[in-house]
């Protein structure tokens, strides 16, 4: 499922993920907390990152769906 773990954005809520590298985009649902990790802003799942070309950490621009 295109999830991702957001520290203050309400459950359910939809945001558009672009990673910046590559200019693919996803939407995604956000259904938990987190990341507990300084500097990063999201957490996406593995099927999400697959989708735009992540492994690993990238800069990514979140924008509402």
């Amino acid at each position: 499922a295109y999830t991702a773990a957001h520290r203050s954005l309400p459950f359910g809520t939809l945001v558009r993920v672009v990673n910046l590298n590559t200019g693919l985009s996803v939407v995604v649902r956000i259904n938990d907390r987190g990341p507990f990790v300084r500097g990063r802003v999201i957490d996406l799942s593995r099927a999400a990152a697959r989708a735009i070309g992540m492994s690993g950490t990238a800069r990514v621009a979140i924008t509402p769906a």
